[in-house]
């Protein structure tokens, strides 16, 4: 039988087994891709038992997305209401969060409702970190709040979706748990370089071109 990415069956309950077999199986299939029977064989049961618990695959589905927003969003709270961040801390959301990743990246190429639910919610606390950290400059609710705010939630969402190519030039599996924190690592280096270079004479140049530009084609805003 195979285990869902590693984790041991015996440590699941049998619900809870199903769901991560279905949590694989929608993020390798699709929801379309997806049976039931290939959900109860991968979790080591009946399609009765998967019915029993779950209904339907829709019900499967409701289920799946419904954890995955609990596990990452739980994840993301601890961290925005400035909870100590330790390694033990870091390890543990990795673990807790591969199969969820996982989801929602091939959530986010269908379209699905949690992958909307889970972008906005994204840009939501985006629009708070702006707000917050600099308030004059990102007063709440102005629509240059938001822009920036939904940007920030597609670059970052964006490694998720294409985590094939990063894997390909990493040269290993870049969704793995025991590799998800080099994502992370690589997100850090990246802003604060960047931000090094956009305070640089070069970079403040391409800005200033770039805002000269936006100027011109909508002088109104």
């Amino acid at each position: 039988m195979r285990s869902a990415y590693d984790r041991p069956p015996e440590d699941l309950t049998a619900r809870a087994r199903i769901r991560d077999a279905a949590l694989v199986e929608f993020a390798e299939r699709g929801f379309k891709g997806a049976t039931m029977k290939a959900v109860a064989d991968a979790a080591g049961v009946s399609v009765g038992l998967v019915q029993h618990h779950f209904g339907s695959k829709e019900g499967l589905r409701e289920a799946c997305d419904a954890h995955v927003r609990a596990t990452m969003l739980g994840a993301a709270g601890h961290v925005q209401d400035g909870a100590e961040i330790t390694p033990e801390f870091i390890r543990g959301m990795y673990e807790a969060n591969e199969l969820s990743v996982r989801y929602l990246a091939r959530a986010l190429v269908e379209g699905s409702p949690v992958a909307a639910a889970m972008f906005d919610e994204g840009a939501e606390a985006a629009e708070r970190f702006f707000t917050e950290n600099w308030p004059d400059e990102f007063p709440p609710d102005e629509a240059k709040v938001r822009e920036r705010a939904a940007v920030m939630a597609a670059m970052h969402l964006s490694t998720i979706v294409l985590h094939q190519h990063l894997s390909r030039r990493f040269g290993i599996d870049a969704l793995h748990r025991t590799n998800l924190a080099r994502l992370g690592m690589a997100m850090f280096d990246v802003y604060a370089h960047m931000g090094q270079w956009i305070a640089s004479e070069p970079g403040s140049q391409v800005r200033q071109a770039v805002t000269d530009h936006h100027t011109k084609e909508h002088p109104l805003d």
